[in-house]
C-alpha cells in the first residue's frame, strides 16, 4: 500500500483540498499575489503554490494553524520591522489562520520580490552581453 500523498499539479488542486474557510483565505492570498505580480506564472514547487518570475518569486501554503508565506530571505529582511509581530524565520513567515492576513503588506513584499527578480535577471543578461563583446 502506498501512503505517499498524490502530488498537486495546479494551485486550484492544492486549494481545493482545504476546508471552505481556508480556501477563501488561500484564494484571496492568490489574488493579492496575482495583482502585485501580474506577469508571474503560477506553478507548484515543493508541493506548494508558487509564483515564478525570473525564478521563484513567492510560495505559500496552508497548515492547521497558520498560512505560511515564503518570499525568500530577502523579502523577510526587507520587511522585518513590519513582520515583527508574526513568527518568522530566514525565508518564511507564519500568519495565524484565525486572524486577518496583512494583505497590503503581502502585496508590498511581492512587489519588492518582483523588482528584485527583474533586477537580477537584467544584471545576468547584461553580464552575458558583456562576455560576448
Amino acid at each position: 500500500m502506498n501512503d505517499k500523498p498524490i502530488p498537486f499539479e495546479t494551485i486550484d488542486e492544492y486549494i481545493s483540498n482545504w476546508p471552505a474557510d481556508v480556501q477563501e483565505i488561500l484564494q484571496t492570498l492568490r489574488q493579492v499575489i496575482k495583482n502585485a505580480a501580474p506577469d508571474a506564472k503560477e506553478t507548484i514547487s515543493y508541493q506548494m503554490p508558487t509564483f515564478a518570475l525570473h525564478g521563484n518569486l513567492v510560495h505559500f501554503a496552508a497548515y492547521a494553524k497558520h498560512i505560511g508565506f515564503y518570499p525568500d530571505p530577502s523579502g523577510i529582511e526587507a520587511f522585518k520591522r513590519e513582520l515583527s509581530e508574526y513568527k518568522h524565520a530566514k525565508g518564511s513567515v507564519q500568519f495565524p489562520i484565525d486572524k486577518p492576513l496583512p494583505y497590503d503588506l503581502i502585496s508590498k513584499i511581492v512587489e519588492f520580490r518582483v523588482a528584485e527578480n527583474k533586477d537580477k535577471a537584467a544584471s545576468k543578461l547584461a553580464g552575458k552581453r558583456k562576455k560576448r563583446n
